[in-house]
């Protein structure tokens, strides 16, 4: 570990310091905000810090490790920072909106609960969307962060703030949430490791406290997946290791044991190989990263497979949409929703408002026959997965793209090799994972011309998130160097 520059350190580096007494948590701490103060103005990462706090905890845990010699747990006295969608308590929590400008939750989300039971010390919150409901990072109430490697560009998001964070050494850690690729694009955006967690009928991390659904609710969106971001893939395991339990009220009965990684070398992999598609292509650059990184794994032993489809992309897409359309409906105001559902009757099947308003107006009976298609989809995932052990894609059809947070909606776009294409293709590929809850990584796996980080997905069977955190460790034996961003080595 740097003695003169911590922050640049894995989490694994910074824990084993404090644990071995090499350093104390509150000097990391204060390493951590130095460099934070210089840093941070430039990209607006972190938008709320408990300095007070921060420093009492971290001081707590030093006494503790004193005059105990045991520390307070696995993340013992390490300092990290918490998406601004997740409820903090006594931390100021707006999930970028105006009217939660001065929201101060009484109680953690149960996965900030979990930091703190493993000794973390939380020292403030990162930027996300407004209600996380863009694939940018920009809000009303703290304004726009920028990509830490070109700040024309965008962070992705809504979990951009965590991302730039991570990257910048701002954190070692952080727990971003992912609906339609909040966590995983940012990731790519921002050259880091992103886990999005399994998800069944219950999730692998529990989701309560996070907004949306709004502050007070018991239940959450049945598509979201918290996860961790990371700098490197063992320290995505530390921090899986701590957040991956039961919500609180089945904590007496359930415990969430995610089985050991199924191989320990590259090797032994069966690896499917989706490198581009006509529905949603990717650009020039990405499709010689796929290439690249095929004939890697080819040259490392593993038996590859490129021509085998899990799904019709086509068909997985819309059934995400429609689901998602359905679930962000939850939380809208009664007439809100009443002004959709009149839009929705009014309008023909073809009509390109359709899929949306008659999506998020459904009835249940139309809800559950979704639901019903999402499982055989999950059975086709499942028939894949017999014969494969993960499945590398694109994590985006390019490096991040140009911020338009400036723009309104209808008139964002992305250009992929000269093409104008929709905005949200961006999330496409990553999108394969979120209808059927499968894990899925995004790791960084070279650079564009200009040294912008280009990123793979990598997408395993349910409940196999350590088999793909295994694979992406042994991946990044081969692949380049991540380049890190002006601001880490700062």
């Amino acid at each position: 570990m740097s003695v003169t520059a911590p922050y640049r350190s894995s989490a694994c580096a910074q824990l084993h310091a404090l644990r071995c007494r090499q350093i104390t948590a509150r000097w990391l701490l204060d390493q951590t905000l130095t460099h934070l103060a210089k840093v941070n103005p430039g990209l607006n990462a972190v938008v709320t810090l408990d300095i007070a706090g921060a420093r009492a905890a971290a001081d707590a845990a030093d006494r503790h490790l004193a005059a105990t010699g045991t520390t307070l747990g696995p993340l013992h006295g390490l300092p990290v920072t918490v998406k601004d969608a997740l409820e903090t308590k006594g931390m100021r929590t707006t999930c970028g909106s105006p009217d939660l400008t001065d929201h101060v939750p009484a109680r953690d989300a149960d996965v900030v609960a979990l930091l703190r039971a493993a000794g973390a010390i939380i020292i403030g919150k990162t930027n996300t969307a407004a209600m996380c409901q863009d694939i940018q990072t920009s809000n009303p109430v703290f304004g726009r962060t920028k990509n830490p490697f070109d700040e024309t560009r965008t962070p992705g998001g809504s979990s951009g703030g965590p991302a730039v964070a991570v990257a910048a050494g701002l954190t070692a850690l952080e727990i971003g949430s992912d609906l339609a690729g909040s966590l995983r694009l940012p990731a790519a955006y921002c050259g880091v490791y992103a886990l999005r967690t399994s998800r069944g009928a219950a999730p692998v991390v529990p989701t309560r406290g996070h907004i949306p659904r709004p502050p007070g609710w018991l239940t959450s969106s049945d598509m979201i997946a918290l996860g961790p971001i990371a700098r490197t893939a063992a320290d995505l395991d530390v921090l899986l290791d701590v957040i991956a339990a039961p919500a609180p009220a089945d904590g007496a009965a359930w415990r969430i044991d995610l089985p050991a990684p199924k191989f320990t070398d590259l090797s032994q992999y069966r690896v499917g190989i989706w490198a581009d598609d006509d529905y949603c292509r990717v650009d020039s650059a990405t499709r010689g990263l796929l290439d690249r990184v095929a004939r890697l794994v080819r040259s490392a032993g593993a038996i590859v497979d490129d021509s085998s489809r899990p799904v019709d992309f086509a068909t997985s897409d819309r059934l995400f949409q429609r689901l998602m359309y359905a679930t962000g409906a939850a939380s809208a105001s009664d007439e809100a929703f009443a002004a959709d559902c009149e839009a929705a009757d009014a309008l023909t099947d073809d009509d390109p408002r359709a899929l949306y308003l008659k999506s998020r107006t459904m009835r249940h009976r139309d809800w559950a026959r979704a639901d019903e298609a999402r499982h055989k989809l999950r059975g086709r995932w499942a028939d894949y997965f017999a014969e494969h052990d993960i499945l590398l894609t694109p994590a985006a059809p390019t490096a991040a793209v140009d911020d338009q947070t400036s723009l309104p909606s209808p008139q964002r776009y992305i250009t992929v090799d000269g093409e104008r294409r929709s905005f949200f293709d961006q999330t496409t590929w990553i999108n394969l994972a979120g209808p059927v809850g499968l894990p899925s990584i995004v790791l960084p796996a070279g650079t564009t011309d200009t040294g912008l980080p280009l990123a793979v997905q990598i997408i395993g069977p349910y409940l196999a998130d350590r088999t793909l955190i295994a694979a992406a460790r042994q991946l990044a034996l081969i692949l380049p160097t991540p380049t890190a961003p002006p601001a880490l080595t700062a």
